[in-house]
């Protein structure tokens, strides 16, 4: 089928305005956030409703082209790759919030909408949305249940499927399906459950529904300064211990504090080995005497300072500390890959010390700011991809964390998803038998192998 050919057909579906095949215009659409693999897709299309998504991929099917699901493109493991060329269905055009129904506390918006806009939707009725990944200002809520992102405060509130009861999907063969609904509980098969992290590969979301979460009566925001990496991670696995639930604890290190104090000028200390951004929140009953325990455990483990946001303001300058680090690091570096890997919270400075150790061995510099309490780590390996013998160095650096982390009883992924970046390490944690399973799921929803191939599975050996 000529070139050509395929471009009328897509415009046909939807507009002219709504397909992109120009090379130029196609460059930003040859990776995600992870770019250390590029792919350019044949087109780019950009849908306003289900019915079109729906006819783009009945069309694929005919003419046996693959398509890759695709948000805003914030993904960091290669997600939304064309991996085989095909279509790209960009669904950042659909981003209308369709209902707020405050009785049931539920939202429903199309795919394109920007997590953050789920939030300031119902914010002035007191509730918001509580899944909250860094990316959360241009993030779309289509790609982050389809990664089932995580995010700081899901330490207290938990990831995206615990907060998804219901999704509009078009099915890899075009048949349009409802999964969930408002409801708390459906009968039968979690299928809302086997969507949320597929990655894309069991067909493309169009529409939304997700719960609405009460804002809490008050918090409590603080930053705890270290001059030990250990005692920081210390704290962390003691305020756990002793059954305190923060909504927030992250850590950042000290290359990071330095890029982000260049950056923001916010006074935070340079001398620090680590500090933690612990946030507190619920009813205001019980609230002060939590924080009294909280700053008991950080001074046990040898704090330097500790600082309490006195006012929103205050409480506003440490999040945008801490959700614009990874930004803040381009000062550091022209490029940066940032893993993503898990270890036990008692694992935490030992991971940490040798993925220091792993970056001088490998030559690479290694920034650290993560979701401490539940053992998400996020190295970012700072290099430029302009450099063929550096970018060989990251990649080994990048295995070398991935297997330790595993070998310390954690996992290969804890948020952004496994993607064509971590497709080879499944077989770390899983055996042929589990692969053959969660193959056959995947088979069942897409037996032609059209929706957003090789992803998730590795490579036949």
């Amino acid at each position: 089928m000529q070139r050509s050919s395929i471009i009328c057909d897509l415009q046909r579906i939807v507009g002219e305005n709504g397909v992109f095949s120009d090379p130029l215009d196609l460059l930003p659409y040859e990776c995600d956030a992870y770019t250390m693999e590029k792919a350019l897709p044949l087109a780019v299309v950009l849908p306003t409703n289900t019915e079109q998504v729906q006819r783009v991929v009945q069309w694929c099917n005919r003419v046996d082209l693959p398509f890759v699901p695709r948000g805003a493109g914030t993904g960091l493991s290669g997600g939304a790759l064309a991996v085989r060329g095909g279509v790209v269905i960009c669904t950042s055009r659909m981003t209308r919030i369709i209902e707020v129904d405050l009785p049931n506390r539920r939202i429903t918006a199309q795919a394109g909408a920007i997590n953050l806009d789920l939030t300031k939707a119902v914010k002035a009725y007191g509730y918001h949305y509580a899944p909250d990944p860094s990316s959360q200002m241009v993030s779309t809520i289509g790609g982050n249940v389809a990664e089932n992102a995580g995010g700081p405060h899901t330490l207290k509130y938990g990831v995206t499927v615990n907060h998804i009861t219901g999704l509009e999907v078009v099915l890899p063969d075009g048949e349009v399906a409802w999964l969930g609904g408002k409801y708390e509980e459906p009968l039968g098969y979690d299928l809302v459950g086997v969507f949320t992290g597929s990655e894309g590969t069991l067909g493309i979301l169009t529409t939304v529904i997700a719960k609405l979460t009460p804002l809490p009566q008050g918090w409590r925001t603080l930053l705890a300064v270290y001059s030990r990496l250990e005692d920081a991670c210390q704290t962390v696995s003691d305020i756990i211990a002793a059954g305190i639930v923060p909504a927030a604890m992250e850590m950042i290190d000290r290359t990071t504090l330095q890029a982000v104090e260049a950056a923001f000028r916010f006074g935070f200390p340079q001398d620090a080995d680590a500090v933690l951004v612990i946030e507190l929140d619920g009813l205001e009953a019980g609230l002060d005497r939590q924080l009294q325990r909280v700053i008991e455990f950080c001074n046990a483990n040898h704090a330097e300072e500790i600082r309490l946001a006195r006012d929103e303001d205050e409480r506003s300058r440490l999040w945008t500390a801490r959700k614009k680090a990874v930004g803040s690091l381009g000062r550091l570096a022209p490029s940066h890959v940032t893993q993503d890997a898990v270890v036990p919270r008692s694992k935490l400075a030992l991971a940490l010390r040798r993925i220091m150790e792993i970056g001088r061995e490998h030559g690479v510099r290694i920034a650290n700011v993560f979701h401490a309490g539940d053992g998400s780590l996020h190295p970012i390996v700072l290099f430029d991809e302009r450099d063929a013998e550096e970018v060989s160095r990251v990649r080994a650096a990048n295995d070398a964390i991935v297997r330790l982390c595993v070998q310390l009883g954690g996992s290969i992924t804890g948020e952004h998803g496994v993607g064509v970046e971590k497709a080879h390490y499944m077989r770390l944690l899983y055996n042929d038998a589990d692969l053959r399973a969660m193959q056959t799921v995947h088979d069942a929803f897409d037996p032609q192998g059209l929706c957003n191939p090789d992803k998730i599975f590795p490579p036949s050996e």
